[in-house]
């Protein structure tokens, strides 16, 4: 069952983005682990969480969104959105043709502070004047600050490949599943050239990067529920905790108390 803020208004979705104006805005309150099931819009969306994290599944991959973050999903993408926590949705719905360098694929950016606020006040519009239109000024606002937007890596392709898929789902399922690539071809029947070889074609990466990579996104998850570092790294397949937030550095340029700094983390 989907939940609303008291505070904001139940305005079918429908209806918002049949409206005129250029960027409409909806708030929306979701429980840990509810699904929005797969489906699409006609106009792109920034996807914002105020407050938890979410994940996005898209055809083409999988994107986790921590706090400060949004998606970006241009229209008629087809996706399906999970809350990994308690989520406090605020969602821009961008109609096509607003900017052209706007972008064009899926992509996790970072939230500028200028950017939440404007995304909010858009949501507090709405509670207050229902359909009436946003200035001019503040569109552009939006829009150049979306442009300015620096992506993040978020996002993990997912292969087409039955025997890369099942190696994929397995390591998704446990993230510190450390079986080479020839390991797990004995399980899939494959040999590790012939997988290494469809893991860069398919998803742009060498099968340790993708691995890697998949390790990060389910850590996030464990971070902002303030699990503590030590048990994490393990539990993603590390040895210790300073290896774990190497790769965390080497990958987000910052330590995971940078990155979560309203956590309280414990090392054990």
């Amino acid at each position: 069952m989907t939940l609303y803020s008291q505070k904001v208004p139940t305005v079918p979705l429908h209806e918002l983005e049949a409206l005129p104006h250029a960027i409409v805005a909806l708030g929306r309150e979701y429980p840990s682990g509810h699904l929005v099931e797969r489906h699409f819009h006609e106009r792109a969306q920034l996807i914002y969480a105020s407050k938890g994290i979410m994940r996005v599944d898209t055809p083409a991959g999988i994107w986790v969104v921590p706090p400060m973050h949004a998606i970006w999903v241009p229209a008629t993408v087809q996706h399906e959105l999970r809350a990994s926590s308690t989520v406090h949705l605020r969602t821009l719905f961008i109609r096509e043709g607003s900017r052209t360098s706007l972008p064009r694929e899926c992509c996790v950016v970072e939230v500028s502070p200028l950017l939440r606020e404007l995304i909010l006040r858009m949501v507090t519009l709405l509670q207050t004047q229902g359909s009436a239109p946003p200035s001019d000024c503040m569109i552009e606002l939006i829009l150049d600050e979306i442009r300015a937007l620096k992506v993040v890596p978020m996002h993990i392709a997912m292969p087409t490949d039955a025997r890369l898929l099942r190696i994929c789902r397995g390591l998704l399922q446990n993230p510190a599943d450390n079986r080479t690539s020839a390991q797990w071809g004995n399980t899939v029947g494959a040999s590790s050239r012939t997988l290494e070889r469809l893991f860069f074609r398919e998803t742009g990466v060498t099968f340790r990067a993708w691995r890697q990579q998949a390790r990060l996104l389910a850590a996030l998850n464990r971070l902002a529920a303030a699990d503590p570092i030590s048990v994490i790294a393990l539990d993603m397949g590390y040895q210790s905790p300073s290896a774990f937030t190497a790769m965390f550095r080497r990958i987000l340029g910052c330590p995971p108390r940078h990155f979560f700094p309203s956590v309280d983390f414990e090392m054990a």
